[in-house]
């Protein structure tokens, strides 16, 4: 169904260590409205989409969010490789490292882990689309 290319949509290179930082960012892998959520919203609303042109927009969005997801997870690593035990504890990154070490694991920047009650499909077009629209920011 999908090409996946074995890159980056983005490069990211980040050089500098900072535990601090990717304890915030990693809220847009797991958060209530990070990436993994918002692929899953739209690739799910798609099946019960009415109209095929939206539902094929649903699934271009979905997939993207999933090359987001990416890019955030090479963010997050990039930001803790290479940690000492004392950068670990200074930072305030022990509380995540007790229980994944540095392997990145779909969680909010409070510490909830991401679940299936962070996104919404309700079968109406109008609702989903809504949902879509708030959980990306938008406003109207």
């Amino acid at each position: 169904m999908w090409n996946y290319e074995k890159r980056l949509q983005y490069p990211v290179k980040i050089t500098k260590c900072n535990p601090q930082i990717a304890k915030v960012i990693i809220t847009q892998f797991g958060g209530p409205d990070g990436e993994l959520s918002a692929s899953m919203r739209y690739l799910s609303q798609r099946y019960v989409m009415p109209y095929k042109e939206v539902a094929g927009l649903l699934t271009d969005i979905g997939t993207e969010e999933l090359a987001h997801m990416e890019m955030i997870c090479a963010i997050v690593k990039q930001l803790t490789q290479d940690l000492s035990p004392e950068e670990i504890k200074k930072s305030g990154f022990d509380t995540y490292y007790v229980d994944h070490t540095l392997g990145l694991w779909p969680t909010a920047a409070a510490g909830i882990p991401q679940n299936a009650c962070e996104f919404q499909s309700k079968g109406d077009p109008i609702t989903d689309l809504f949902e879509d629209m708030a959980a990306d920011g938008a406003t109207l």
